[in-house]
């Protein structure tokens, strides 16, 4: 294999990881440019967003992608002179940065698949570039994208205006790190005209024992005869200044006749260069690495499809673990016993640092809605405010991907329908700024997200009288409020006076209840006729594997999260009342509890004992008490969906293997809420339509 294949090889290879790699730069830079509108003077935002544009430049520099390049550097050239204090940091500013931070991640995805820019693209990047050269007071200079997107052509024809440059450069510890290619500048530079000397500067190369691969050492001293003047000679080393220190003597006939102090500007452009690293630039570059403090933080990629089939192996080791553990038990060995009790400890200390790999805060999808929420605001001519609380939440990345486009949904059809322009705030007696807060916590085993906002609330009025047109209602069949506020989730409901880009179009609000669902989830939402809305979202924190409490009704086996059990109670079935449904109410501490028999709900064989035990499960701000035969203890519960036939089953949310091969039905404990509430065929009171909560279903 020829070099040019070998480097196409790596290309090939390390292409996708660059894509994943500056999505997260071009996300921090996002989250750093909305930080700064508050913090317009802050100098460690200032400086961790060029840290990281500059490494999107480096690491698109090594793979040739010049329009990438040009295109950063002139950002890059702006947040520099913000960072030296040169211009100030505007509203404007930030609206045009963050739409430079979308052209970025545009033409990284262009480049990616190989199509070529339309006209219009091409039109609004030149529209950017001019932007940017009259924020930063530049014109056509040597930072034109024509001087830095392609080497100069060499210098040919009459050598007369040829100059003799003497040009020392070294290059800093970080360089590699941050992309850049000592050798690669030098030949830039050999463009302009012609190298006649050149040293390299090895001094600085410790002995081998102390040597850093993944650091550079060198130095160069050459001289260059070329007709370019200064500017032209410093633009050339534009993508390495943060790297580099550099010293520039001009000939010594240049100016025999000076100005005073024009010999001293011209004899030394120095570069003077900041830290490589920055705290609050969180994704280092390509193959580098992170420090602070002085000591390395090392991070390893990690495909994720790898990490899920580990995970799927970890969760038939449990299986077998637990089948192993009932073979032990069967063959009344002490030491095989233990030995397997050993081996399950360890297992449960692997499963519980495997399953921590892909925990992630949730704050990193709320902080994505920052920019939703600024630009749909300012296309809606709303003044809103965003909160964020509990961003440090932590939840399965498999759940956080597949609950974002929901979320984000809910927060512009909040933005769109909740929140009031500020006359009409005004008009109310409200504030002119809305707020929406975006809120997590953990709670009995799993997530609650709540998105509230200080609107007008849910209009009734208007959500019966549409869903009367849509047919979800009988005429004038008026349901109770929380079955008035269900009805928003059916499929093809809107109250949308007009169809916008945002809202409106009869679709979303029932798709986003699926796929919550989907998710084993549920969704309600309360309002208060003008105070707001919250939308409260239960998610389980993973959907892999769980701590379960496994409990017996007959030869039948269930599954309750561990989380979600606060206590067990001992009665007997004579002395419990329970009606045709399987629903009754027992006296707890004083109060009445509601109780559902697992028996009578499933038509499951009769028990030859009287005695019954009644578990005691919450969900949500409700407890209710679930009967059953035995108490079977703590069990490792690996997850697995149920069948596409019994995705009818109400109340229940997945399936499990136990160690002797038996299957026992995980219970989905807010579904099974519903049903010891609202038992089969008995709806809530003023209700004809179908309850989208109590008839779920989850795959």
């Amino acid at each position: 294999m020829n070099h040019h294949d070998a480097d196409q090889s790596f290309i090939a290879e390390a292409l996708p990881a660059f894509i994943s790699e500056s999505d997260e730069q071009l996300e921090t830079i996002e989250h750093l440019l909305l930080e700064l509108e508050d913090q317009p003077d802050n100098h460690e935002l200032l400086g961790a967003l060029f840290r990281c544009a500059h490494t999107v430049k480096g690491s698109a520099g090594i793979f040739g992608l010049d329009e990438v390049v040009a295109f950063t550097h002139h950002v890059e050239t702006l947040l520099d002179k913000l960072r030296d204090g040169l211009v100030g940091f505007t509203p404007d500013m930030g609206t045009l940065l963050l739409q430079c931070n979308d052209q970025i991640r545009f033409l990284i995805h262009v480049a990616q698949s190989g199509e070529s820019a339309s006209a219009d693209d091409t039109a609004r990047r030149a529209d950017l570039e001019a932007r940017l050269q009259a924020f930063s007071g530049d014109g056509a200079t040597a930072h034109a994208p024509s001087a830095v997107a392609a080497a100069p052509e060499p210098v040919t024809g009459d050598d007369s205006g040829l100059q003799t440059w003497s040009v020392q450069v070294a290059f800093l510890a970080d360089t590699f790190r941050n992309g850049m290619d000592p050798l690669a500048v030098l030949n830039y530079v050999r463009g302009l005209g012609t190298i006649t000397r050149i040293d390299c500067d090895v001094s600085a190369v410790p002995v081998l024992d102390a040597l850093d691969p993944e650091s550079c050492h060198l130095g160069f001293s050459f001289d260059l005869d070329t007709p370019a003047d200064l500017a032209t000679i410093e633009a050339a080393f534009s993508f390495v200044r943060e790297d580099c220190t550099l010293t520039i003597t001009p000939p010594p006939a240049a100016a025999p006749s000076p100005a005073p102090g024009a010999v001293e500007s011209a004899v030394a452009a120095v570069a003077e260069t900041r830290p490589a690293t920055t705290a609050a630039a969180k994704a280092p570059a390509a193959g580098g690495k992170a420090r602070e403090g002085g000591e390395d933080q090392r991070f390893i990629r990690v495909q994720a499809d790898r990490l899920d089939a580990v995970i799927n192996l970890l969760g038939e080791l449990v299986i077998a673990g637990a089948g192993a553990s009932l073979l032990a038990r069967q063959s009344r060995q002490g030491s095989l016993i233990e030995a397997n009790e050993q081996i399950n400890q360890l297992i449960e200390e692997i499963r519980n640092g495997t399953l921590q790999l892909r925990m992630v805060p949730i704050g990193e999808t709320f902080t994505r809605f920052r920019r939703v929420v600024r630009d749909t605001a300012a296309e809606l001519g709303k003044d809103v405010q965003l909160e964020i609380v509990g961003g440090d939440t932590e939840l399965d990345k498999s759940v956080v991907e597949r609950i974002a486009d929901p979320l984000m949904h809910l927060v512009r059809n909040g933005l769109d329908h909740g929140l009031e322009t500020p006359e009409q705030r005004i008009a109310a007696g409200k504030p002119p700024q809305g707020k929406l807060v975006l809120s997590a916590c953990h709670e009995s085993g799993s997530i609650l997200i709540r998105i509230s906002d200080d609107g007008r609330g849910v209009q009734r009025d208007k959500v019966l009288a549409r869903a009367w047109e849509r047919g979800l209602l009988e005429q004038g069949v008026v349901p109770g409020d929380a079955d008035i506020l269900k009805l928003i989730f059916e499929p093809g409901f809107s109250t949308a006076e007009k169809v916008t880009n945002l809202s409106g179009r009869g679709v979303g609000m029932d798709v986003v209840r699926r796929n919550i669902e989907a998710l084993r989830g549920t969704v309600l939402l309360t309002s208060d006729a003008g105070a707001g809305s919250t939308i409260e979202i239960r998610l389980p924190l993973t959907l892999a594997i769980i701590d379960g409490f496994l409990i017996g009704v007959g030869e039948s086996r269930f599954i309750f999260p561990l989380d979600a059990v606060v206590e067990v109670i001992e009665s007997r079935a004579s002395a419990t009342e329970m009606d045709a449904s399987g629903r009754g109410v027992v006296e707890l501490r004083g109060q009445a509890l509601p109780v559902v028999s697992l028996r009578q709900l499933y038509a499951l064989e009769p028990s030859a004992s009287d005695r019954v035990s009644i578990v005691v499960i919450r969900s949500g701000g409700m407890r209710y008490g679930v009967m059953v035969d035995q108490l079977l203890g703590q069990h490792q519960t690996v997850i697995k969906p149920l069948g596409r036939m019994f995705r009818s089953l109400r109340g229940m949310s997945g399936s499990s293997i136990l160690g002797n091969g038996d299957v026992a039905l995980i219970f989905d404990v807010a579904s099974l809420c519903q049903l010891a509430t609202h038992p089969p065929g008995r709806p809530s009171a003023g209700a004809s339509f179908r309850n989208p909560l109590a008839d779920s279903t989850h795959p």
